[in-house]
């Protein structure tokens, strides 16, 4: 797949934000980190697609190998790692991802061809989601970053809401964000989302619940419910074990965080220098 090449040579292109590289895992596989501006932004095994190596990636997979969406709309592509993860699993289900970077997508799709059945659109994830017909998905993915960080409008009650008109009765929404001390942003997030949706969890290590570090947070949720159960066992068995806060837990965690809108929506925070590589 891709052009062929020494497969410890890193590819460098220039996209529409910057600079994009990939860079080879050592040992003989054909894996492959993508980095924009410095910020690692996916990990690809074309050996095995199931194979996902960021944590918060896992944390997304658990919930695909639990619902075994149908129809599935990936904001922010990146290298489309869940793209082809759903792929492998799930031949049969369709998928559409929105990238507003086309030179990052005719990198991908010239070194790290995608798989069938998943249509790439060109364009800002929330105008792509605008567009969508009610009902259509089973599975919002929300996985847009701006360097290392949220873009605004991606983070108020009215774009949870159109993600809300765009899931399936029975369909599910999820959005990964970086957070760090004090986590007043992902306490927000989790109250915006919960302003939508009945049901509403979230995903972190430990330490990042308790503010220690910075890291991700995935965020996921529907109006009938969720296999918490079977979504905690698998997060507590990761390499990198996880807890998942929900009903009075994650009542406790967003405190008194107020709702975000369209009006006071703001980047998420920036992780501090030298972490993500930033």
């Amino acid at each position: 797949m891709g052009r062929q090449r020494p497969d410890t040579e890193a590819i460098t292109e220039s996209i529409d934000s910057g600079v994009a590289e990939l860079v080879p895992d050592l040992g003989g596989r054909r894996s492959w980190t993508l980095r924009v501006n410095g910020t690692p932004q996916s990990h690809v095994d074309l050996d095995d697609p199931t194979y996902l190596e960021f944590e918060y990636v896992r944390r997304l997979g658990h919930i695909v190998d639990l619902t075994a969406p149908s129809r599935v709309l990936h904001l922010g592509g990146g290298a489309l790692t869940l793209a082809r993860y759903v792929a492998d699993l799930l031949p049969r289900a369709s998928q559409q991802v929105a990238e507003i970077d086309a030179g990052l997508i005719a990198f991908v799709r010239r070194e790290l061809p995608p798989p069938p059945r998943v249509k790439i659109t060109t364009g800002d994830a929330r105008a792509v989601l605008v567009k969508a017909r009610p009902g259509s998905f089973d599975l919002i993915v929300s996985d847009c970053f701006a360097g290392a960080r949220t873009p605004a409008h991606l983070t108020s009650v009215e774009f949870v809401k159109q993600a809300s008109t765009a899931l399936a009765d029975d369909g599910i929404y999820t959005a990964n964000i970086g957070d760090g001390n004090g986590l007043q942003f992902a306490r927000a997030q989790c109250a915006t989302v919960r302003s939508v949706f009945e049901h509403v969890c979230v995903l972190a290590e430990p330490g990042v619940f308790r503010g220690r570090r910075f890291g991700n947070f995935v965020i996921m949720a529907s109006h009938n419910g969720l296999p918490m159960q079977q979504l905690t066992r698998a997060t507590a068995g990761d390499p990198f074990p996880g807890r998942v806060e929900h009903g009075t837990g994650l009542t406790k965690f967003i405190g008194g965080a107020p709702v975000t809108t369209d009006a006071t929506a703001i980047l998420s925070p920036a992780p501090p220098s030298g972490l993500w590589g930033t």
